[in-house]
């Protein structure tokens, strides 16, 4: 399995946002959408603000694969569900410190239940 170097973690994980295309059954893009990442240790990792119900977060657990852009770093990805509650705890306080300066009305719904169901976890593909 690849792993992100410490240039691409670094990168991508100083990023606001990433922009994410996941791929359609036929190997094309999707149109790429602007989301937070928050990186843990040597991971990135995602989450849906509206939970299941966000359009690219559908498209993107159908496939499992997708394509990121991100301090740029241009790269395809494997999404791994993360169910871990230890996992996303420490996301949970990823996400609080990096993008607290938000306030709790975008911060609040990334740490809630519905969108922490939806963790995601970016491993580079080869």
């Amino acid at each position: 399995m690849a792993s992100w170097t410490s240039d691409e973690l670094a990168r991508i994980g100083t990023e606001d946002e990433l922009r994410i295309a996941p791929v359609r059954d036929d190997g094309t893009p999707r149109t790429p959408v602007p989301i937070w990442v928050v990186r843990d240790g040597d991971n990135l990792y995602i989450r849906s603000y509206r939970g299941g119900d966000g359009a690219w977060y559908r498209a993107a657990r159908a496939s499992h694969h997708a394509h990121i852009t991100a301090g740029g770093v241009d790269k395809g990805v494997a999404l791994a569900e993360e169910n871990d509650p230890s996992i996303n705890d420490r996301i949970d306080a990823a996400y609080r410190t990096k993008y607290g300066r938000y306030g709790g009305t975008y911060v609040t719904p990334m740490v809630a239940a519905q969108a922490r169901a939806t963790t995601l976890k970016l491993v580079p593909r080869p």
